[in-house]
């Protein structure tokens, strides 16, 4: 073999040993409203650094429990700004690392096109026999969507007909299957790039409800790991921003 050759593969080899050396992964538990974007951007940040997110994906205070019970996650991404507060609160989490990564916004949402006008008036005909939303203790959509008809004047009409996911995800695939005719869900399941992806929609009012600010900590289980750290700063970057918007967050 040409020794010039030999020495040149032998660097590329080198190289990339070193970088799988020095990769690393992070474990972070995420609200399941940012299911879609937080893969995306995790695409792109592990193509630029070369570290892993390993995500789990869930009801923020199911989280809530697990990290107070020891779970091993490193990252925490929420629905709310509530709970990542707690547990500043609570010292369980890095000093000074909880920032709003986004500003969800809630929909009324049916698979069925033309289903769901664009006011939402659907609600006060009560003409449908089911109305999926996430479960309020655990899920601040699910909050939102509760504090929404409580607004409306339609809580009491409309209880017997709520059926409850145990976080976004199962409310959104009640009504994807037909359980129910609509539903409550984060406007980020059915949105990308401006425009709702299928079925028919209403965004509710950010009046309707309380604000729903999406907060993020790095966990003192990643005090100790600089991928958690590069993580966490690469969501407040631009390429992540973008990617955030494109879901129909605010930032």
């Amino acid at each position: 073999m040409n020794i010039r050759f030999f020495s040149a593969a032998l660097a590329v080899v080198a190289t990339a040993i070193g970088a799988t050396a020095h990769a690393g992964e992070v474990q972070v538990a995420v609200a399941a409203n940012f299911t879609a974007p937080v893969k995306a951007i995790a695409a792109e940040f592990e193509k630029e650094t070369g570290n892993k997110v390993v995500a789990a994906f869930g009801a923020t205070g199911q989280f809530y429990a697990q990290i107070q019970n020891g779970a091993p996650f490193e990252v925490f991404l929420a629905a709310d700004d509530s709970t990542p507060a707690k547990l500043e609160s609570e010292k369980r989490i890095v000093p000074g690392s909880r920032f709003t990564y986004a500003t969800g916004a809630l929909a009324l949402w049916s698979a069925k096109e033309g289903y769901v006008d664009d006011q939402g008036e659907v609600l006060k005909k009560n003409q449908f026999k089911h109305l999926s939303i996430a479960n309020p203790k655990a899920a601040p959509y699910g909050l939102a969507a509760v504090q929404t008809l409580e607004k409306l004047g339609l809580a009491q009409a409309v209880k017997d007909k709520i059926v409850e996911g145990q976080n976004i995800t199962q409310a959104q695939q009640f009504i994807a299957t037909g359980n129910a005719e609509l539903g409550f869900v984060a406007l980020s399941q059915i949105y990308k790039d401006g425009k709702v992806t299928g079925g028919s929609a209403w965004v509710v009012p950010a009046s309707m409800h309380e604000p729903i600010r999406q907060d993020a900590v790095i966990l003192d289980k990643g005090g100790a790991n600089p991928v958690a750290k590069a993580f966490a700063d690469y969501l407040k970057g631009p390429k992540a921003a973008a990617i955030i918007k494109s879901y129909g967050y605010q930032l």
